[in-house]
Formats: C-alpha cells, sequence, structure tokens
C-alpha cells in the first residue's frame, strides 16, 4: 500500500524574505522564479519509507510513468495507491492503462488498484507532510543553494529513502 502525491518545488520556495535589523523583513530577489521541478512521491504504509522521482510535470503521462516505477521497485507485487482527486488520477489514460493491467482478474487480484482520499482533504495523507517537511529543510538552508540544480539535489537528499514513522499510517494498516 502506497500513499501517493505530486509536489512542485520552484527556485522561489527557498526563501522570500529574511530578517534584518529591528525584526525588520528584507525582501530577497528571486532570480530564475519560473523553474520548477515536479516530484511524485509515496509513502509505503508497512515499511514507512518514502519514495520520491522527478518528472517534467504533473500529468496523465507521467502519472503512468511513476507507476511503473512503482511497480518495477515492487515486482510481482499488487499495488494498492491512496491520492487525491487531481484530473490525472481520473484520466481516461489511467483508466485504460488499469484496464489492460487487471483485465481478465478478479478484483481482489488486481496488479494496480488505485483509491482516492477524500475530496478536499489533504490531512489524511501523510505525503503532504513530507513536502512540508522537504521544503521547511529547503528553507532553514537557503543560504547553501545557489542554483535550482542544488535546490533540487538538496530535497531529493533530503526526502528520498526517509523513514517517516507518522500516527496517520495507523488510518490505513494496523
Amino acid at each position: 500500500m502506497l500513499l501517493e502525491d505530486e509536489c512542485h518545488v520552484c527556485w522561489g520556495d527557498v526563501c522570500g524574505q529574511v530578517w534584518g535589523k529591528r525584526n525588520q523583513p528584507i525582501a530577497v530577489a528571486m532570480t530564475n522564479s519560473r523553474q520548477r521541478q515536479t516530484y511524485y512521491g509515496s509513502l509505503n504504509v508497512l515499511t514507512q519509507q518514502f519514495q520520491l522521482s522527478a518528472f517534467a510535470a504533473g500529468n496523465g503521462q507521467q502519472t503512468l510513468a511513476y507507476i511503473r516505477e512503482c511497480q518495477a521497485r515492487y515486482p510481482n507485487k499488487k499495488l494498492l495507491l491512496l491520492w487525491d482527486g487531481a484530473s490525472y488520477h481520473r484520466s481516461h489514460e489511467l483508466k485504460t492503462f488499469l484496464a489492460q493491467e487487471n483485465a481478465g482478474l478478479a478484483e481482489r487480484d488486481w496488479k494496480v488498484t488505485c483509491l482516492r482520499f477524500a475530496p478536499q482533504a489533504p490531512e489524511q495523507n501523510p505525503v503532504e507532510d513530507m513536502w512540508l517537511k522537504g521544503k521547511q529543510y529547503l528553507r532553514k538552508h537557503f543560504a547553501e543553494h545557489k542554483t535550482f540544480a542544488q535546490v533540487k539535489q538538496s530535497f531529493v537528499e533530503a526526502l528520498n529513502g526517509f523513514t517517516f514513522p507518522s500516527i496517520k499510517f495507523s488510518w490505513y494498516w494496523s
């Protein structure tokens, strides 16, 4: 069982202001503010380990590529993905893929099952907490990042493979 979500890291996420003398905020000019990286990430409910992968965008094609990556990571295992109601999680492309992947199998034997969290309920997904931790890490270490490539590398190093115990896991697995 994988709890999944997507995140976009922008150059502007690193910092926007700092505190100066007399508690006066100082605006920091952001260069390359349009640079952006999309990450797909999932928490394994059983191992509590987080895995993330960089993709060009959050869309149907990238979502299918991420599912295939998860299948490669867990060969010969049935996948249960819990995720939000993003449009590409409900796309025709995804429905076609699932129909082909699970063709002729009883529902309990499906290779890939996708279920959605309740609408407008990001608090149900511990992956949201991971994104927050990653972005907090970036802000805490903003002085170390001179380029967006360094920001991306730091984000991946901070989160990939991180074991994240969360009380929320008991909601899905005892």
